[in-house]
């Protein structure tokens, strides 16, 4: 991957991570809720099926009240009736069912288990250790109460939770009990659950299933306009590439032309008139000394031509006196060379702009200077050169015939110079900004303060 695209995942992966938080804390919120609904659920319906056997036990407390009142603690004729009418109670079917035991565990009513009449039970246990018939007796010996353990379904013979309500006949050490099974509640409990966790499935599936594909689409919509960018990005670094290669063949053409038109015929000239001063030195010519003397002239003509390429190329004047003195070299050259005049007005900065700043501002002016010589018909052009508290700015004036208004003038402000000079001036974050009318052309440039090496005004 590449950085843009390892930047794009990292942008997309907090987003990933918030997506799912939420999902997870909505799921979890809502969870709990239906959690806590399905929980009071089964906590009524469980209230609902203690009443309704406290309501049994009471109706067969009501039912055996007049024997058990009026009978004394031995009095066993009473107690075999009082057996009689429990083992006749029922309710709900073959699952409703009163059993009564004494307190030392012995069997005295069972009617779906008959053979455990008789038998002491104390040290029973069900499938999950649970000592029943001696929780049972404690329960009833407390005021009476509930207890959940498992037992033989008689409508199904397998074993099943059930609630029962037990107790106390005080007078005679029994314990009466009841219960009802509640399978039925834990089954609709655990229907319940299912239903829960197959909708918490879903609603993941249901989030994935939306932000998967929105995701991807980010992702693949920032992949497209990275690759569109970097094509931009490309196409341009071949325009700039091209143009590159197109200002470097036209300054190897002008420094050709300018060898070959001046250099080169000045040192032909001087060629020349060496080999005539040899001859006539020969001949014992007097006019020997006038000749040397003019291939001196053309010699010097062709010093100055080069002294002339290589101020162009890179103005010695720039790295050793400064932009200010640069600029006045330049202006005091082009002055001479066009007969224009040209106002020139410059602070002088001392170790406040780095020499690549001093170069772009050099290269702008001079490119500005040529622009004006090749299209305005320009006849007065001011300069000034200013440190503000924003930074350097530049501004070059003249009253030439400007380029609105006119096709090949409107191409070039879209030319390489302009481009060149814009260029130059955000490389170091600053700007150009042309004004154009027909009675003349303004040019601003601007150094951001930033770029000083100091921060102090060494302005003179």
């Amino acid at each position: 991957m590449s950085f843009k695209q390892q930047v794009l995942a990292l942008a997309i992966l907090p987003l990933i991570i918030a997506i799912l938080a939420i999902t997870l804390v909505v799921t979890s919120q809502s969870s709990d809720l239906a959690k806590s609904g399905i929980n009071t659920f089964e906590q009524n319906m469980l209230e609902a099926k203690q009443q309704e056997i406290v309501n049994y036990t009471n109706l067969a407390l009501s039912s055996i009240e007049p024997i058990y009142s009026n009978a004394a603690p031995d009095d066993f004729d009473a107690q075999e009736r009082v057996k009689n009418i429990l083992t006749q109670l029922s309710y709900g079917g073959e699952d409703g069912y009163f059993f009564v035991y004494d307190y030392l565990g012995n069997n005295l009513v069972h009617p779906k288990q008959p053979f455990s009449i008789g038998e002491n039970w104390i040290d029973l246990k069900d499938a999950d250790g649970d000592r029943v018939i001696e929780n049972l007796i404690k329960v009833a010996q407390k005021g009476g109460g509930f207890h959940y353990y498992k037992w033989e379904k008689p409508s199904s013979g397998e074993i099943a939770d059930k609630l029962s309500y037990a107790v106390a006949l005080e007078k005679w050490n029994w314990m009466l009990g009841t219960g009802l099974y509640i399978d039925d509640v834990l089954a609709q409990t655990n229907v319940a659950n299912l239903e829960l966790k197959s909708s918490i499935d879903r609603t993941f599936f249901l989030v994935a299933l939306i932000t998967v594909p929105a995701i991807l689409a980010v992702f693949l919509t920032g992949i497209f306009l990275n690759l569109r960018e970097r094509k931009m990005a490309d196409k341009k670094l071949k325009e700039l590439t091209q143009r590159i290669i197109d200002t470097q063949e036209e300054e190897r053409t002008r420094i050709a032309r300018e060898l070959h038109d001046g250099i080169s015929q000045n040192l032909v000239g001087v060629r020349y008139v060496l080999d005539l001063a040899k001859r006539r030195v020969k001949s014992g010519s007097s006019e020997a000394y006038s000749t040397i003397e003019k291939g001196a002239l053309n010699l010097q003509d062709a010093i100055k031509e080069v002294r002339t390429i290589s101020h162009d190329l890179r103005p010695a004047i720039l790295d050793d006196l400064g932009l200010s003195a640069a600029l006045q070299a330049l202006t005091s050259n082009f002055s001479e060379n066009t007969g224009i005049k040209i106002n020139l007005s410059a602070v002088v900065f001392k170790n406040l702009l780095p020499p690549e700043a001093k170069t772009a501002l050099y290269r702008v002016a001079q490119e500005a200077l040529n622009n004006i010589e090749r299209h305005a018909k320009a006849t007065q052009i001011s300069i000034n050169l200013a440190s503000r508290r924003t930074g350097a700015v530049m501004t070059i004036n003249d009253n030439g015939t400007g380029f609105i208004g006119n096709k090949k003038d409107k191409k070039n402000t879209k030319g390489l110079g302009i481009r060149n000079m814009q260029e130059r001036m955000e490389h170091f974050g600053g700007s150009l900004s042309i004004k154009s009318t027909k009675a003349g052309t303004t040019l601003i440039a601007k150094m951001p303060r930033s770029i000083y090496v100091s921060q102090s005004k060494e302005i003179i």
